[in-house]
């Protein structure tokens, strides 16, 4: 590789070790707590920069203490406000036109239309959310047409750097790769469906190659580009095409007279081989590979002027990394004749909470058997030391790793005979529940619903109230009695709410359950949960992913009592409400001795008590919710029918002893839905409610292509926005559905949950839904 820029000074080496990303919400979810305040007009915007600026300062300083150089730029600089998707948006430029009201005068970005573009505001929309790869991490999806003028449009990464100079720390920014923002983006609607914002290649890459100089001006010596999408087989542009992007792209950028040194990362799986051909020649002066979702790749030509960063220690999970298999995978990286190796992180640790030294509620055996993010970077420290100074300078730590995995192999509650004796004995039938005609015309009969039955996803708002009573609980301050009492208060109004709204189908609203996941995990065998295991889900949204560390069953009913009580209040149907087994799975932390496939059937057989247990006690209609099911689609195309084959078994296996007079919902929601129509289909699920408001109905054409013959609810209130949809909003929703479904086929609800609304949203939101489909009865019974 030949540097181009006159008189070329030498460039910095790469660091031995780094990570790819940090934990960015808080350790306390410092960032959530400012960000809800400035929203709500209580923090101004340079409190809120503040704040932001102290949360990276700790950042920076811890990252130091657990062995990250200051100055070798093995810092990554990866914070955001929201997401870094839309950062890598604004930063060039490309926000819809219906925004372009909030930028300043001279064309630049800032938080207000950051914000607006990330949550919608009363005249406009925002961009629409979808989940980041096969991760739980939702990204904002941008809209690039041909009419998008990008420009540099924010100078809130340099300035970042700048800062963390005067800190005393020379760190990596990090931007999400040109080829990455653009197949990700979808188009406008001035360009329409066909149009690729791929094409818009050759007109972006001056903005980053600008973007690039003013980084190196504010003393970056390198910058990380991430590119995910050249692992992935399930977008749009095929893998040739990704391919041959990147190696326009890295050309372009690579010949720039005035950058940083230029990492490549392209985690979450293995390169495709085009896109591994290109890079490698590429003038780019280093590239980190995904080790743990894929093989170290075979030699290509253009390594030998590169350092391999090497994804060694696993960025997705919580399990304590194999040292000596990590030693192991890095001496193969050697063998491919690059300049240099080092040891890296598989993904941005985002994905993973802070600290287990954090945890005092975890057994101490079970801690030991793991890493936060914080002891996953110093895993790499300790691999960084190595190559440093070979391996005897780390045989201890590398031993103390090897017997950590050792004992838990071993440990009580791993493995369970009586758990497995029953998914040996399981046979086909099992997963088998009978023909859908006969089961509705006894639905129907059982449940008398009107045309577009109406329903909502399941949760109500978590009111401070809702909080507040459940940490006086935990704390030990009211006792359980008065905590109960406050739960059948607090069940009792939202069934008289929705009976007063006129929904057609309640729920009990979910006060009890902190997470849906995590009030499972509660119940169940096998799992355990944290305290302050926070992890990022979207903007100021985090969840605390429980972790799934041996076999799975279940000592007692769980939600019964609470949907019994529900149904006491109201004649109408009364929903019990069950996290299914694929997104219990995804959104937990799960073993990594045996196939998912097994752990899903585990905790499906537990679900299927529950149902058995609810059918007993008088509930008819049960919700198992799988949001994750595309998730998890594996993004390779080789891995996908797999996958497909055992995570809708898992779903079956776990409702098909309901009852033919049973209505068997689902849920999901950020789904391709044309990606894994057939296995929804294949769910046999009565009802499948999935989201649609915020994309505008657009599954809603997939649906009728695909001839998909079970019952469905097209979302028509996106929920992720605090915006209240018109009636006429919905209306426009609830048309398209009956224009292109079979009437007697479609559902009227929300688009997920209402967990995160507020009450007077929720109410207006929800009344407009019922009145809109009070007069799409009209006009459907007018048209009979």
């Amino acid at each position: 590789m030949t540097d181009t820029r006159p008189n070329p000074e030498p460039r910095p080496s790469f660091p031995q070790g780094t990570i790819l990303g940090y934990p960015r919400i808080g350790r306390r979810r410092e960032l959530k707590r400012a960000l809800e305040a400035h929203w709500s007009g209580a923090l101004e915007a340079d409190s809120l920069e503040q704040a932001a600026a102290a949360l990276r300062q700790a950042t920076r300083a811890r990252l130091g203490e657990l062995g990250l150089g200051r100055r070798d730029s093995s810092i990554p600089e990866s914070f955001s406000f929201y997401d870094q998707v839309l950062d890598a948006a604004v930063t060039v430029g490309a926000l819809p036109e219906r925004f372009a009201g909030l930028r300043a005068a001279d064309g630049t970005i800032g938080l207000e239309a950051y914000f607006a573009a990330a949550r919608g505001t009363g005249a406009h929309a925002p961009l629409e959310m979808t989940k980041w790869f096969d991760t739980n991490y939702h990204y904002l999806v941008p809209e690039i047409g041909p009419e998008t003028r990008f420009a540099l449009s924010s100078d809130r990464l340099v300035r970042q750097v700048v800062e963390a100079r005067a800190d005393g720390y020379t760190v990596r920014p990090v931007v999400v790769g040109p080829v990455t923002l653009l197949a990700l983006a979808k188009p406008t609607d001035a360009a329409g469906e066909r149009f690729d914002p791929l094409a818009r290649l050759d007109d972006v890459l001056p903005v980053y190659a600008e973007l690039l100089a003013s980084l190196r001006a504010a003393g970056a010596d390198w910058v990380q580009l991430d590119e995910p999408a050249l692992v992935s087989e399930s977008l749009p542009a095929t893998p040739s095409a990704l391919a041959a992007a990147a190696e326009r792209a890295y050309a372009v950028l690579g010949a720039a007279v005035d950058r940083p040194s230029i990492l490549v990362a392209a985690p979450y799986a293995q390169l495709s081989e085009q896109a591994w051909a290109a890079l490698a020649a590429a003038p780019v002066e280093a590239l980190a590979l995904d080790l743990v979702r894929g093989p170290v790749p075979v030699a290509a030509a253009g390594l030998q002027s590169k350092t391999l960063v090497g994804g060694v220690i696993d960025g997705r999970n919580v399990w304590r990394g194999d040292l000596a298999s990590a030693w192991d995978a890095l001496a193969s990286l050697q063998t491919l004749g690059a300049a240099a190796v080092a040891a890296g992180t598989s993904a941005s640790l985002q994905h993973v909470p802070h600290d287990v030294d954090d945890e005092p509620d975890l057994d101490p055996r079970l801690a030991s058997w793991l890493a936060f993010a914080d002891q996953k970077t110093a895993q790499i420290a300790t691999l960084a030391t190595g190559l440093t100074e070979g391996r005897p300078a780390i045989e201890q730590p590398l031993a103390e790793a090897s017997a950590a995995l050792a004992d838990r192999r071993s440990a009580p509650g791993v493995r369970d005979g009586l758990v497995r004796g029953r998914i040996e004995r399981l046979t086909p039938a099992d997963a088998q529940r009978g023909d859908h005609e006969a089961r509705v015309a006894a639905q129907e009969s059982a449940l008398g619903l009107p045309v577009l039955p109406t329903t909502t996803i399941g949760s109500f708002p978590q009111t401070d109230e809702i909080r507040r009573a459940r940490a006086r609980h935990v704390a030990g301050q009211s006792s359980t009695e008065d905590y109960e009492q406050f739960l059948r208060d607090e069940i009792a109004r939202v069934v008289a709410l929705q009976e007063d709204l006129g929904l057609d189908v309640l729920v009990h609203g979910e006060p009890e359950r902190n997470d849906m996941v995590q009030y499972f995990a509660e119940h169940l065998e096998g799992f355990a949960v944290t305290r302050n295991g926070w992890v990022q889900s979207y903007g100021s949204r985090a969840t605390r992913p429980s972790i799934l560390w041996g076999d799975v069953s279940r000592p007692a009913p769980i939600t019964v009592g609470w949907s019994t009580f529900a149904q006491s209040l109201t004649d109408k149907p009364m929903k019990g409400m069950l996290t299914g087994p694929v997104t219990i799975l995804a959104w937990s932390y799960v073993r990594d001795d045996q196939p998912l496939g097994e752990t899903a059937d585990q905790v499906a057989l537990a679900l299927r008590d529950e149902i058995s247990d609810l059918e007993g006690a008088g509930i008819r209609v049960i919700q198992v919710d799988e949001p994750a099911l595309r998730e998890l689609l594996p993004l390779k195309r080789g891995d996908q029918a797999g996958y497909l084959e055992w995570s809708v078994r898992s779903f079956r296996l776990a409702t098909a002893g309901a009852a033919t007079a049973t209505q068997v919902h689902t849920h999901l929601c950020y789904s391709e839905f044309d990606v894994v129509i057939d296995a929804i289909a294949a769910l046999d699920a009565d009802v499948t409610s999935i989201e649609a408001a915020r994309s505008r109905g657009e599954v809603i054409d997939d649906i009728a292509a695909s001839r998909f013959a079970l019952a469905v609810g097209p979302g028509v209130w996106d929920i992720h926005s605090p915006r209240v949809p018109s009636v006429q909003e919905v209306t426009e929703l609830l048309e398209r559905a009956v224009a292109e479904l079979p009437v007697r086929r479609v559902w009227v609800n929300p688009d997920c949950g209402l967990k995160t609304r507020d009450y007077p949203e929720t109410v207006a939101s929800l009344r407009h839904l019922v009145e809109a489909t009070q007069a799409a009865r009209v006009a459907v019974a007018a048209r009979a």
